[in-house]
Formats: structure tokens, C-alpha cells, sequence
């Protein structure tokens, strides 16, 4: 499987859906995150156009697709376009794929699983994160302890699955795409000026002791969110998982490393 993968696109500020354009290098396309708002007006017709493009285009919420609603409104309205897109198949439209606690099966050995992920702030941290990131001022009804519940069912549901593929299905490879890090503290995969940080663990959690992670079949995770590109391969027991992000970040303070036409393979 070869896959172009994106996140933290910010195309809604400025306004950018119209004009960014992502040229097709791959049959699949991976949308992790931060893409716009939901809310926007270009936002569902930019998808709708990367649709006209790819085979296949994964898609899951990040952060900031919420701002000024909910995560459960957001969801509703990604789930609408879903059905309609699913609706105009003969139009010559590719597959949307809803990464929302969702496994995709692209074909008889590779599996996708996908979720926001989001990440566990302990509790000495909570004031300081709850007051440095503008999920919860811009996100209705939300707050750390239901970020955190969050992150523990999305974790749940990893492990889970993971666990259930390793076990009935050994030869099939795992590929997850998570917005949030499941790295915490690795200069691999951060900035190192922000390792440490108190608001760090929102934006990773070091999962490096969970089924999801020390799973042989896991081949790759990618994800999005902080702003820092990277691309590297942890060995593990014998099993080898790659670690890519390919984030633009702001269009103001846009991250380095990032190439819009790269291709990951599996």
C-alpha cells in the first residue's frame, strides 16, 4: 500500500480550501487531523475534491475541526458527509473512510485502524494545560477530565483490537493513524525545546508499554498534532514499526520537513 500522509493543514486561517492543492502521488490519501474547521464552508468541499483525486481518502478529527462546537456535533456532521459521499459512488468519487474508533481493511493482509487518540494529562498538570491550549476555550463542553476520558477509550479501543488481530489474524499487518503522539519524551518525535513542557501531555502519551504498541503485527503510526515532522523505525522484539508525521502547521509558522508529495509505503 502506498499512502500520502497529512495533518495540521490549518486551511481554515487564512482561508486556504480553495487553493491547496494536494497532487496525487499515491492511490490512498491519510487526512490526520487539524485539516480545517468543520464548520467552514470550503471545509467538506476540499474533501469532497481529494475524493475526485485519490482512491481512497482516510480521514480523522483532529483538535481544532471542533473549535466553536462539539466533538459530538463535529462527528455528526462528518458522519452526514460519509453517507452522502457513500450515496454518489457512481459519480466516480473514491472511498471516505471515517477513522472514528474504525478499522478499514484495505486489503487481505493490511489493516487500517484509526482514532483521535487524544492523550492522558495527569493531574499535576491539568491547570496548566487546561489554561495553555484553546481546545478548551474554543470546544463546547469540553474540559481535561473528559479529554482524558476520551483518550481512555480510544486507548481501550486500540489495545483491543490490536490485541484480537495479533491473535486471530498473525500474518495481517496494523497500521494506525492517531492525531495525537503516542510518544512522550522521544526527541525522535518532538521538539526538543517542548519536551518537559507542563502542556506537553496534551499533546502525547507515552504508550510505548501497550498492547498497540508492542504488537509485532503494528507496521506503522502516523499521526499529527504537534507541528514536528518525522520519520524513523523502532525496533522492537524482533519486529520493526515505522513512526511518520508529515505535518504543515500554521501558514504563518509552518513546520519544517514537510513535503506534501511524499509517499509511505506498506
Amino acid at each position: 500500500m502506498d499512502i500520502q500522509i497529512l495533518s495540521d493543514l490549518h486551511l481554515g486561517s487564512p482561508s486556504g480550501y480553495d487553493i491547496f492543492t494536494i497532487p496525487p502521488k499515491a492511490p490512498h490519501l491519510a487526512l490526520l487531523g487539524d485539516i480545517g474547521n468543520v464548520r467552514d464552508k470550503g471545509f467538506f468541499p476540499f474533501i469532497e475534491a481529494q475524493l475526485r483525486r485519490f482512491r481512497t481518502v482516510f480521514f480523522l478529527l483532529g483538535n481544532h475541526e471542533p473549535y466553536h462546537s462539539t466533538w459530538a456535533e463535529s462527528r455528526k456532521q462528518v458522519t452526514n458527509f460519509a453517507q452522502q459521499i457513500s450515496q454518489r459512488k457512481s459519480e466516480g468519487l473514491g472511498t471516505f473512510v471515517f477513522l472514528d474508533r474504525t478499522r478499514y481493511d484495505v486489503s487481505a493482509d493490511i489493516t487500517v485502524l484509526g482514532c483521535a487518540l487524544y492523550s492522558h494529562v495527569p493531574t499535576q498538570h491539568e491547570a496548566a494545560v487546561s489554561m495553555g491550549l484553546n481546545d478548551f476555550f474554543r470546544i463546547d463542553d469540553w474540559s481535561v477530565p473528559e479529554h482524558n476520558d476520551a483518550h481512555a477509550g480510544d486507548l481501550a479501543w486500540l489495545n483491543e483490537q490490536v490485541t484480537s488481530i495479533t491473535s486471530s489474524e498473525p500474518g495481517r499487518k496494523i497500521v494506525i493513524f492517531t492525531h495525537h503522539s503516542p510518544l512522550a519524551g522521544d526527541a525522535r518525535a518532538a521538539d526538543p525545546m517542548h519536551i518537559g513542557s507542563p502542556i506537553s501531555t496534551g499533546f502525547a502519551t507515552d504508550l510505548t508499554g501497550e498492547e498497540c504498541w508492542k504488537s509485532p503485527n503494528v507496521c506503522l503510526w502516523a499521526f499529527g498534532h504537534t507541528h514536528f515532522n518525522c520519520d524513523f523505525t523502532v525496533e522492537l522484539e524482533g519486529s520493526r514499526r515505522r513512526i511518520v508525521t508529515n505535518q504543515r502547521g500554521y501558514y504563518f509558522k509552518q513546520a519544517e520537513n514537510f513535503n506534501i508529495e511524499t509517499v509511505t509505503s506498506v
